[in-house]
Order: C-alpha cells, then sequence, then structure tokens
C-alpha cells in the first residue's frame, strides 16, 4: 500500500499541473485583451497633451523626400501604415525608434517599393494614431486618428507648394494610411478641379471605402487614369472574418468624423483584374507576389508568381491562400494585427500604376 505522505504528494502535483494547465489555457485565450488592455494610454484623449507637431519644411519630417533633380515622370504621395504599438500615448512621436524602423525595414520595402518605378516618393511621418485605436471603437480612438489626420493634410499641403510643381501625381496609402488617404481625397483633391486633373490614380490598400459614395470615380477597367482603387482582404475560409472587418469599418463623414460604415457597402478593386468588379480572377494572373522586408531601399524584390486567386465579394477581396511559406503573418500579436510584412500584389500593383501613368501622360 503506497504511504499516505506519497499520495499527498501526487495529489498536490496533480492539483498544481491543473492549475498551471487552466492558467495557461486563459492567457491563451484573453492574450490579445491583455495586450491591447496594456496598449490602452489610459487617458482621455481630451486631456491628453500629443507630442510636438512636425515641420515638413524640415527633411526629419519625412521619411522619404527626393531630391530636385529626381527625373521621375510623376509623383507618389505616400501615407504610411500603423507602426506604433501604442501605451503611453495616443499618437506616436516623429521620432519612435521602432515605429520608424518598422517602417524602413517591413512598410517601405513592401508598399512602397511596387510604386517607385513611376515616381518620386514623398512619404511624410505623421503623429499616428496608435495601433491600440485601431482595436477599438472608443471615441477616444477615434479623435487620435482624427487628429493624426492634420499632420497628412499639412505634410500634403507642403508637398504641394514646396515640391509638386504642377506635376501628375499619385496618392497611396495602407491601413490607416489609407484611412487618411481617403479623407485626403476628399477633403483636398475633389473639390479643387485642377489638383484633381493631375491625380493620375489612389490607392488605398488595406482600405474601406464607401461604395455609395467614393470621393473620386473608382477604377473600372485597367487603361483609365484619375480614378481610385481600393480593397481590404481576408483568406478564403474566414467565414466570419469578412462581416466583423464591415461590421467594426469607421469611414468619414461629411463633419470630418469617423463613423461606422454599416449599413452601407464597400468598395471592392481587385489589383489582379484592374477593376471594381465582382468577376474572379485566377491564381494563373497574379503577376508576383513579394516578401521585401529587410531589403535595401530601392532593391527590387523576386517575385513569386500565381501565388494567389481573388474574387470581391460584398465588398470584400476574398483571397486563396498563397503557396510559399514566406507570404505567412508572423511576429507577435501586434505586428500580425499591422500590414503584414509581404505583398501578395507588389508585380500587380506596380503593373497598374505604370499603366495608368502611360494612360494619363497620353492624354
Amino acid at each position: 500500500m503506497e504511504p499516505p505522505a506519497k499520495r499527498r504528494g501526487g495529489w498536490l502535483l496533480s492539483s498544481l499541473l491543473a492549475v498551471v494547465l487552466v492558467l495557461a489555457t486563459a492567457v491563451v485565450v484573453f492574450w490579445g485583451d491583455l495586450v491591447s488592455t496594456a496598449l490602452d494610454p489610459k487617458i482621455p484623449f481630451q486631456t491628453y497633451q500629443p507630442p510636438p507637431a512636425p515641420d515638413y519644411a524640415q527633411a526629419r519630417a519625412w521619411y522619404l523626400r527626393p531630391g530636385p533633380d529626381n527625373p521621375r515622370a510623376a509623383d507618389v504621395f505616400f501615407i504610411a501604415p500603423t507602426t506604433y504599438d501604442g501605451g503611453r500615448n495616443w499618437n506616436s512621436r516623429l521620432d519612435h525608434p521602432k515605429a520608424n524602423r518598422q517602417f524602413r525595414e517591413v512598410m517601405a520595402p513592401n508598399y512602397v517599393g511596387p510604386f517607385v518605378s513611376v515616381g518620386r516618393i514623398f512619404a511624410p511621418k505623421y503623429r499616428q494614431a496608435s495601433l491600440y485605436t485601431l482595436t477599438t471603437l472608443r471615441e477616444d480612438a477615434r479623435e487620435a486618428r482624427q487628429f493624426a489626420y492634420g499632420d497628412v493634410r499639412q505634410a500634403f499641403r507642403d508637398y504641394l507648394a514646396r515640391d509638386n510643381g504642377g506635376r501628375p501625381f499619385f496618392i497611396v496609402g495602407v491601413e490607416q494610411g489609407g484611412t487618411l488617404g481617403l479623407r485626403l481625397l476628399r477633403d483636398e483633391v475633389a473639390p479643387d478641379p485642377m489638383l484633381k486633373s493631375r491625380l493620375v490614380a489612389a490607392y488605398l490598400i488595406d482600405t474601406v471605402v464607401p461604395a455609395d459614395d467614393p470621393p473620386i470615380p473608382p477604377c473600372a477597367e485597367r487603361a483609365e487614369a484619375g480614378c481610385l482603387a481600393s480593397w481590404v482582404r481576408v483568406y478564403d475560409g474566414e467565414f466570419d472574418a469578412a462581416q466583423r472587418l464591415l461590421d467594426r469599418a469607421l469611414v468619414w463623414n461629411d463633419q470630418g468624423e469617423l463613423v461606422n460604415l454599416a449599413p452601407r457597402p464597400a468598395l471592392c478593386f481587385n489589383p489582379l483584374l484592374g477593376a471594381v468588379t465582382d468577376q474572379p480572377a485566377p491564381a494563373r494572373l497574379n503577376l508576383g507576389a513579394a516578401n521585401a522586408t529587410g531589403l535595401e531601399w530601392g532593391a527590387r524584390p523576386p517575385f513569386m508568381v500565381r501565388q494567389v486567386a481573388a474574387r470581391c465579394v460584398d465588398g470584400v477581396l476574398r483571397v486563396t491562400h498563397p503557396k510559399s511559406n514566406s507570404l505567412k503573418t508572423t511576429g507577435n500579436w501586434a505586428d500580425r494585427r499591422k500590414a503584414p510584412g509581404y505583398n501578395l500584389f507588389y508585380a500587380d500593383t506596380e503593373a497598374d500604376a505604370k499603366r495608368r501613368l502611360a494612360t494619363w501622360l497620353a492624354r
């Protein structure tokens, strides 16, 4: 017969293991909530003191700003996606080291890269709203995102006054940057006939745009200029993700406030077909996905062709899972909620922009 002390020891060990298992399961299940809570500034935005404003006359206020001798035919005004996780601040300071490093190493090579061949790149730093503001519908978070728009608008006006010189230009924005680009189109470009006539195209990537009230005409065919290409994607099989995405999507109203999109429809451009359409695009049309993370600026990444098929369904681009492991989302909880470190439509976007620029120049 087993001694009582040994039985008690075994029972205590089993109980301890059970408690550890329960705690580990709880951490896994609620990890996202724990991280999100840790990123909450825990101060009302109305009493928050934001970081100092950028001076766009200074080079340090720009991620990318070319010299006047660049020979490109057009310009690209690029609005960066979120790279600031959050924590103490609702909005990032301009010199935040991790946020700036993520732009240089991840966002620029993957999302600015496709446009290097068509234009001089102007990418302003701005006091971007934190990643936390994209995970909640709180009024504070909306105000932080509205605040970020003020910097982007000022950077665009500075670019037009100092650098554009009447040249054709693109507006490109990704994720939060795309949402800010949407308001830039509505407030600055669409009301100005001369400025609107110089817009080659706008690409708002991973961005929800209301289909019933776009600021400029959606791109209906490949050989078209002055139009809007916008999409937000989910992978096939993520049955609830598309509806959840649309239910939480925020767009601008006429008063410059972020309001829920629902129940309005969303615009969906298919980058494999170069048009707003619900026609399916097979993977053979995919000119090339790329993982350019870590590449030296200006280096051209190797393309992986025929990686994904895509089709617009109810305002969302449904994409098949890519074949290459280098096109999988990685990183910690925060990194997985930012624009991914690869571009499924790198070569497709590059070719699309070249075609629209050729159309603009021809006319």
